[in-house]
């Protein structure tokens, strides 16, 4: 059976005060996986007990929830993970065009800040309600976690410069079908970073490199080139409990991951943006 270690040498590289991860996932149990979407993680349910103590070993301070595809456009257990985690974190929920206008108040209300898009297979809503939620989420002031296969960026960068929201490019992108730093997709990205509503996060490498572990080289190449670019728009994310993997030799060394990433931004100056300003400004956490 799998099992997530939860303690171990810390990371080399100290994490600031008021870090936020911007980027994980929590189960209680009741909350069974629908169908559309993939089955729970593995091994013991990732509760946010376990995150705890997640967060005291790396050095996590605050928190952003995001609804699993598990459980598609229920935000039941969402919310419930939300309400045992408390003032520390805040919630990115799975909302439509039908979804009204009183359950969007108890979403707001439980800490949820912002509303995912997730075009790739198990995603409950994708690319093509992309405007219906923004519209709902921009209304008000919540932010968007976009996902899809950033090889084709060039194809939706005209819906995405006109986004009303804040947003957020997921896990480095997913350009699933490889890039460099001088790819016109890369070009796409910085141009949609300059339009001044677009962040990007460091979050699963994992899950799209191609070069692989422990370096990543791939996703190195294009997340320093990035980061350089704006560093102002970086955030970042531990993609705890790493849902994809199903096996023990699967599941990452979560200091080691950490220092591995964040070792891809340029100094501690860079990494306090990353890490504090950056997600306080993007999913509104007070200073």
């Amino acid at each position: 059976m799998l099992v997530r270690p939860l303690a171990g040498r810390p990371p080399h590289v100290t994490l600031p005060k008021g870090t936020i991860d911007s980027q994980m996932h929590a189960y209680l149990p009741g909350f069974p996986a629908l169908a559309g979407g993939p089955p729970l993680p593995a091994g013991d349910l990732p509760t946010p007990a376990q995150y705890r103590h997640l967060m005291q070993w790396l050095g996590i301070d605050r928190v952003v929830i995001t609804q699993g595809n598990s459980h598609q456009r229920d935000n039941g257990n969402l919310l419930a993970c939300l309400a045992g985690m408390g003032e520390i974190a805040r919630g990115v929920a799975v909302i439509d065009a039908e979804t009204t206008d009183a359950e969007l108040d108890a979403l707001a209300a439980a800490g949820v800040v912002g509303a995912r898009i997730m075009d790739l297979p198990g995603g409950a809503v994708g690319l093509d309600a992309l405007e219906a939620v923004d519209a709902r989420a921009s209304a008000r002031g919540w932010m968007l976690a976009i996902q899809f296969d950033g090889s084709d960026i060039l194809t939706h960068e005209a819906r995405l410069a006109q986004l009303k929201s804040r947003w957020v490019f997921d896990h480095h992108g997913k350009f699933f079908s490889g890039v460099t730093p001088d790819s016109p997709e890369i070009a796409a990205l910085k141009r949609l970073i300059d339009g001044g509503s677009c962040w990007f996060k460091f979050a699963g490498c994992y899950e799209s490199s191609k070069s692989g572990g422990a370096e990543f080289a791939d996703i190195a190449a294009v997340a320093r080139a990035i980061a350089d670019h704006a560093p102002q728009r970086i955030v970042w994310g531990t993609n705890w409990p790493h849902n994809l993997a199903r096996e023990q030799d699967q599941y990452p060394d979560d200091a080691a991951l950490t220092d591995t990433v964040l070792g891809w931004l340029a100094d501690s100056n860079a990494r306090k943006l990353a890490l504090v300003d950056n997600p306080e400004a993007l999913y509104g956490f007070p200073a």
